[in-house]
């Protein structure tokens, strides 16, 4: 159990959260949400130590053992694959030094086998002797190979460090466990083995994060940081949107009518202060105006981009013809005689091996040249390019962002240049913001603007939504559901994916799988497969 009592916390000047109570208990797993910059992460920090409150406490039973996921992706570089993960329980990991260190002395005393004794009962006690089997189950349940455990840190790729990363903070049943974007750079099906992996958790699970499924499959509370404070609600995500949404929309329509009052009041003053028979009313109004107050909405800092695609013109009959592509890129095989015709009405999420679908989105971008096979876009389609690493497009580059955008829009004025960026939340000054020094997510809403201004009738995208926060990642799905064309694109947010896909391609280096339905239909026909054997 967590017990946090009367938490503040100041930063810079400026009061992140005050006046905070709150109790997190075993068996609940609890989605901490709010905007960028809100003091999500921060709040971890305190809960794990790393920062001292300004006032209050927070409050761990000294028995009670708490794993966070590490975020520097590169700190166990001379450690093996097996090391790291053990390491998510400090006391093994020690135990099992200081016995290698005892087994390998060449005086090895009575007084170092009464030790070791000890230590392997203590060894035993933590189950030390499953570790290695523990450590194979969760590094192959996040998709990865049960060799890789023998590797070297430094030997593996980055995507594959942040499975580690997160296996080590799952290792060893703590009690505790804090997972900061836990998702961020998971497959959909290793979303799924965690999903389910926390859903039998008999600990406390606390988890930030952006991919809305995740939070509705695993949260039994949300814990939302806004308003400069903390509160938490009973049930997942959805309920706590839902729920949300109609207190704001009742305050409003509250406001609607005081509105309307004043309106009137204001109205019947200015026709009548003048006029000396009326005088009296006016008098017994403007008193009745003066204790009327309108209850304002609370400061939220939740923002949500304006994003919405238009089309220049109509799709044509033929749109996309793809035959026996193939393509192998330093020794690798990436597409296999991959084949498939796309109609005016698709929305097809590619799936599977995400090298793969980056190499086969720079194929039909013209930025990659296949080994065999052809594609063809067909005359009427006109095609905008989401690239999942954007970077080309901002480093090395000085302008600022209006400048910048000003490149891409037939609208040079000011004024309107204001005006849309101002939708995509770049507002006053920061408009004249450096492309070469912005956030991940500020790239992101930029590219977007990019591509809203072209009118494109072909939107391509490649895991567009990493760097976003959750308001923005739903303002994305709502442009994508809304578009009135053809949309290809990957994602590993499954609500996207589920909600905006009506076909499903899953490519593999061997091959692929063409599939007419939404994802989760898709996973229920593989589910159904595997289990037929076939």
């Amino acid at each position: 159990m967590i017990t946090v009592t009367n938490l503040s916390f100041h930063f810079g000047g400026q009061t992140l959260f005050k006046n905070v109570d709150l109790k997190f208990t075993p068996g609940n797993c609890y989605g901490i949400i709010g905007a960028n910059g809100a003091g999500k992460s921060t709040f971890f920090r305190l809960l794990c130590g790393e920062l001292e409150p300004s006032t209050g406490e927070i409050s761990v039973p000294d028995s009670v053992r708490m794993s966070v996921l590490k975020q520097d992706h590169f700190a166990f570089e001379e450690f093996t694959v097996l090391d790291t993960v053990i390491m998510g329980n400090v006391r093994l990991y020690e135990i099992m030094k200081e016995k290698d260190a005892l087994y390998a002395k060449d005086d090895f005393s009575e007084e170092d086998g009464i030790k070791a004794s000890e230590l392997e009962a203590e060894f035993a006690e933590l189950n030390g002797w499953e570790a290695e089997s523990e450590v194979s189950k969760l590094i192959t349940g996040l998709g990865l190979e049960a060799d890789i455990i023998y590797s070297e840190m430094s030997a593996i790729k980055e995507s594959e460090k942040v499975k580690v990363l997160l296996a080590q903070a799952l290792f060893g049943n703590p009690d505790i466990i804090l997972l900061d974007e836990p998702t961020n750079g998971l497959d959909l099906p290793a979303v799924t083995w965690l999903e389910d992996f926390l859903a039998d958790y008999f600990g406390t699970v606390l988890v930030i994060s952006h991919d809305r499924h995740f939070l509705n499959d695993v949260c039994t509370n949300i814990v939302d940081i806004d308003y400069g404070n903390i509160k938490m609600y009973v049930g997942n995500y959805e309920f706590w949107y839902e729920s949300s949404q109609l207190i704001q929309k009742m305050i409003k329509q509250q406001n609607k009518k005081n509105e309307d009052k004043i309106k009137e009041l204001q109205s019947f003053i200015a026709r009548f202060s003048a006029n000396k028979s009326k005088s009296r009313q006016a008098t017994s109004r403007r008193k009745l105006l003066e204790k009327i107050t309108i209850e304002e909405l609370p400061a939220s800092s939740r923002r949500y981009p304006y994003i919405n695609f238009d089309i220049d013109r109509q799709l044509g009959k033929d749109i996309l013809t793809v035959s026996d592509l193939s393509l192998t890129l330093d020794g690798i095989k990436l597409l296999d005689k991959i084949s498939f015709n796309v109609s005016k009405d698709d929305k097809i999420a590619f799936v599977g091996n995400e090298m793969s679908i980056s190499a086969l989105f720079k194929v039909l971008n013209e930025e990659l040249t296949p080994d065999g096979g052809s594609f063809k876009w067909g005359i009427s389609t006109s095609r905008s390019y989401f690239p999942h690493d954007n970077s080309a497009f901002f480093n090395g580059h000085n302008e600022t962002i209006i400048d910048w955008m000003r490149a891409y829009s037939s609208d040079q004025t000011e004024a309107y240049l204001r005006g849309f960026l101002g939708r995509m939340l770049f507002s006053g000054d920061s408009v004249y913001k450096p492309v070469n020094v912005l956030s991940g997510g500020e790239k992101v809403r930029c590219m977007f603007s990019r591509m809203m201004l072209k009118g494109a009738n072909v939107l391509m995208l490649d895991q567009p939504t990493d760097h976003l926060d959750l308001e923005s990642i739903t303002a994305v799905n709502n442009a994508l559901t809304d578009y009135k064309s053809v949309v290809l694109f990957s994602s590993h947010d499954y609500e996207i994916v589920n909600t905006v896909a009506n076909r499903i391609i899953e490519i593999t280096p061997e091959g692929m799988t063409d599939y007419l339905g939404t994802y989760e239909q898709f996973v229920e026909m593989k589910t159904a497969k595997e289990a037929s054997g076939n």
